[in-house]
C-alpha cells in the first residue's frame, strides 16, 4: 500500500520539472511548498482556478482573431488578462528580424505609448528569457540574482513592497520574437499560484505568437504587392512618349484606333509580362473579357488554358462546386468527383467576372484561394495547390461597396494589384467606323449578303449615344442589317430615325448624361457629310428650304447636339405634319434629341 501511494506523487514530481513548457494546466502540490503554507494551500479551490482559465483563454482568442491592427488587439488582450489573472503590470514586448524593440504595449495602451511601456521592462530578465527561451519566474525579485539593481528600480521592489515577477516567451515556430511578461505586489495568495499562472500566460504567449505570425504575413504579402503595382505603374509612365514614337500594339478581337484603346493596348502588353492579379474596370459592353483573353494571350501562360467563370450567373452553393471542384458523394446530385475551375486553370488563367457580386461569405473563401493558392474540394479536405493568375472583372463601385461593408477590404486589396480601365464606346467615338464594318462583315459571312454601310448611316451611329457600348452597338448593326431591303444600309434603316428604337427607350433616363458631342467622321465620309454650323451634328438633308431651320451658333446644348429654339422646334413640327421623326431629320437631330426639346420647352404635339 505504501508504495501505491508513492506512484503519484513520484509522477507529480517528474511533472512539476518543465513549468513553461507544456500547455496544461497544472496546481503546485503540497510537497513543493513549505509545511506553513501546505493548509491555505488546500484551501484553494482547484476548479474555479480552471475555469476562469478556461474561460479567460477563449475570450483572448476571440480578441486575437478579430480584425484590428496588432497593438489594439495586444493591449485588449492584456485589458481583458487582469480580470482573471493577478497582476500589476502586464506587457508584450516584442522584437523585429535584427533582434530590436519593434512594439511594446500595456495594457491601456495609446498611440505613442511605445517608450513609456519599454521603460518598465526588466532588461536584464528580458535578455534571459529570450537567450534561454523558457519561463522566467521570480517570487521575490530583490532576492532573484536574474534581475539587476536596475531591474529592480524599474519594478518598484522594495524591503517592504516584495515583487513578484512571470516572464514568458513568445515564440514564432522555434524563433523567440517576444515576451509576456506580468508583475505584482507578493501576497500569500499570489505566491500560491505562481505556477499555475505561469502556465497560463505560456498558453496565452503561443495564441499570441500565432496571431503575430499571420500579422507580420499579411504585412510583407501587402508590401511585396504594392512594390510590385509601383514597378508596374512605373513601367506605364515611362512608356508615355509621342505617338508617332510608340511602337502599335495589335490584340486579336479588339478593334479600333482611338488614343484611348491605343492606351489600353500598352497597357496590356506591359501588365502580360507579370503574373500579378488584374482588376478590369468598366462599364457593361466594354469588352472586358476580351481584355482578359488578350493579356492570356500576350503571357507566358499563353499554352496553358484560359478558364472563365461568371460569379454572378450562379448561386453560392454552386459557385463553390464551380470553381473549388467536388468529390463523389459531396451533395445530392454529385454522381462523380469534378475538378473545379481553379484546379482546371493551374499553370493558367481564371478569369472570374462579375467578381462584385459575390456574397460576403464566399468573398472570404475566394480570399484564402487567392493569398494561399491552395483549397479544398467540397466534401474533402485533401488541400489541393495550384499555379493560377486571376484575372477579374466588375461594373460597380467597389471602393463604394467597401464602404458599406457589402464588399471584404482585404478581397479588394487582393484582387485590384493592377487596376485596368477600360474605356467607354462614347470615348472612343473614332472607332465606331471601324467596330461598324467589322460587325457588318461578320453579319454578310454569317448570311450570306453583301451589305454595305452608307455614310448617313456612318453619321447616325456616330450622333448615338450607346450607353451599353461595344455590345450595343453590334446588337444596332446586326438589327438594322436584318431588316435592311437594300444593298446598303441608309440613315432610314436605322429603328431611331423613326423613333422605334427599343434602347434608347430602355436608357432614356440616362441618355443625357451619357451621351458625348460627336466626333468629326473619317476624312473618307467627310464629303458626304456637311456640318449644321461649327457643331459637328450633319446636315439636314432634303434641299435648301429647310436650311433656315438650321439652328444658329448659340442655341441651347441638349444631349451634345445644338436645338433650335421654341419657335424653330414648332415651325419644324408643322412642316413635317407634327411626324417628331421628320422634324428631327429637319433639324439634323435623332428622335430622342427632339422628344427632349419638345419636353423642355413644354410644346404640346398636335393629332390629326
Amino acid at each position: 500500500m505504501q508504495n501505491e501511494a508513492r506512484k503519484p506523487e513520484q509522477g507529480a514530481r517528474e511533472d512539476d520539472q518543465n513549468i513553461g513548457d507544456r500547455l496544461m494546466l497544472h496546481i503546485a502540490t503540497a510537497r513543493e511548498r513549505p509545511a506553513s503554507q501546505v493548509e491555505p494551500e488546500r484551501e484553494l479551490s482547484f476548479e474555479p482556478l480552471r475555469e476562469s482559465a478556461l474561460t479567460g483563454i477563449f475570450e483572448i482568442s476571440k480578441i486575437l482573431n478579430a480584425p484590428c491592427r496588432l497593438e489594439v488587439t495586444l493591449a485588449n488582450v492584456l485589458d481583458l488578462l487582469q480580470s482573471f489573472v493577478q497582476m500589476r503590470h502586464g506587457i508584450v514586448s516584442l522584437f523585429d528580424d535584427d533582434g530590436m524593440p519593434d512594439i511594446t504595449v500595456g495594457a491601456g495602451w495609446s498611440e505613442g505609448s511605445d517608450e513609456r511601456y519599454r521603460m518598465r521592462l526588466p532588461r536584464k530578465a528580458i535578455d534571459q528569457i529570450v537567450a534561454a527561451d523558457r519561463p522566467l519566474v521570480a517570487e521575490n525579485v530583490a532576492a532573484d540574482p536574474a534581475f539587476s539593481a536596475a531591474d529592480i528600480e524599474v519594478l518598484g521592489a522594495s524591503d517592504g513592497t516584495p515583487v513578484s515577477f512571470i516572464g514568458v516567451p513568445i515564440r514564432i515556430d522555434p524563433k523567440v520574437v517576444g515576451t509576456l511578461t506580468v508583475d505584482r505586489i507578493r501576497d500569500d495568495r499570489s505566491s500560491l499560484r505562481l505556477d499555475h499562472d505561469t502556465q497560463l500566460l505560456a498558453m496565452i504567449a503561443n495564441l499570441v505568437g500565432q496571431t503575430v505570425k499571420l500579422h507580420r504575413l499579411f504585412a510583407c504579402d501587402r508590401e511585396r504587392l504594392m512594390v510590385e503595382k509601383d514597378r508596374l505603374q512605373k513601367q506605364l509612365f515611362e512608356l508615355k512618349q509621342p505617338a508617332r514614337d510608340r511602337k502599335k500594339v495589335n490584340v486579336h478581337g479588339i478593334i479600333g484606333d482611338s488614343p484611348a484603346l491605343r492606351g489600353l493596348l500598352e497597357k496590356i502588353a506591359i501588365v502580360a509580362k507579370s503574373n500579378s492579379t488584374v482588376l478590369l474596370r468598366g462599364e457593361s459592353g466594354t469588352g472586358k473579357e476580351l481584355v482578359a483573353k488578350a493579356i492570356h494571350e500576350s503571357s507566358s501562360r499563353a499554352k496553358r488554358p484560359f478558364v472563365k467563370l461568371n460569379c454572378a450567373a450562379l448561386p453560392e452553393t454552386v459557385l463553390e462546386s464551380e470553381l473549388f471542384g467536388h468529390e463523389k458523394g459531396a451533395f445530392t446530385g454529385a454522381f462523380s468527383s469534378r475538378k473545379g475551375r481553379f484546379e482546371l486553370a493551374d499553370k493558367g488563367t481564371l478569369f472570374l467576372d462579375e467578381i462584385g457580386e459575390i456574397s460576403a461569405p464566399f468573398q472570404a473563401k475566394l480570399l484564402r484561394v487567392l493569398q494561399e493558392q491552395e483549397f479544398e474540394r467540397v466534401g474533402s479536405n485533401q488541400t489541393i495547390k495550384v499555379d493560377v493568375r486571376v484575372i477579374a472583372a466588375t461594373n460597380r463601385n467597389l471602393e463604394e461597396a467597401v464602404a458599406k461593408s457589402e464588399f471584404r477590404a482585404d478581397l479588394y486589396y487582393r484582387i485590384s494589384v493592377v487596376p485596368l480601365l477600360l474605356p467607354p464606346l462614347r470615348e472612343r467615338r473614332s472607332d465606331i467606323p471601324l467596330l461598324a464594318s467589322e460587325f457588318l462583315r461578320n453579319f454578310n459571312n454569317e448570311n450570306g449578303r453583301t451589305l454595305t454601310l452608307e455614310a448617313s448611316a456612318i453619321d447616325v451611329l456616330m450622333n448615338c449615344g450607346f450607353p451599353g457600348n461595344v455590345r450595343e452597338l453590334e446588337n444596332c448593326i446586326q438589327r438594322t442589317a436584318t431588316l435592311s431591303a437594300g444593298p446598303a444600309i441608309v440613315r432610314n434603316d436605322f429603328a431611331c430615325c423613326h423613333g422605334q428604337c427599343l434602347s434608347a427607350m430602355l436608357w432614356k433616363s440616362t441618355s443625357e448624361q451619357m451621351i458625348m458631342p460627336p466626333v468629326p467622321s473619317t476624312p473618307a465620309l467627310a464629303k458626304s457629310i456637311a456640318p449644321l454650323s461649327e457643331a459637328t451634328a450633319p446636315a439636314p438633308p432634303g434641299g435648301s428650304e429647310l436650311v433656315s431651320l438650321a439652328a444658329p451658333p448659340g442655341t441651347v446644348l441638349v444631349s451634345g447636339a445644338k436645338i433650335a429654339d421654341r419657335e424653330r422646334v414648332i415651325a419644324a413640327m408643322e412642316k413635317s405634319g407634327w411626324v417628331q421623326a421628320k422634324a428631327a431629320r429637319l433639324l439634323g437631330l435623332t428622335p430622342r434629341q427632339i422628344g427632349y426639346a419638345l419636353r423642355k420647352y413644354g410644346i404640346e404635339i398636335k393629332r390629326f
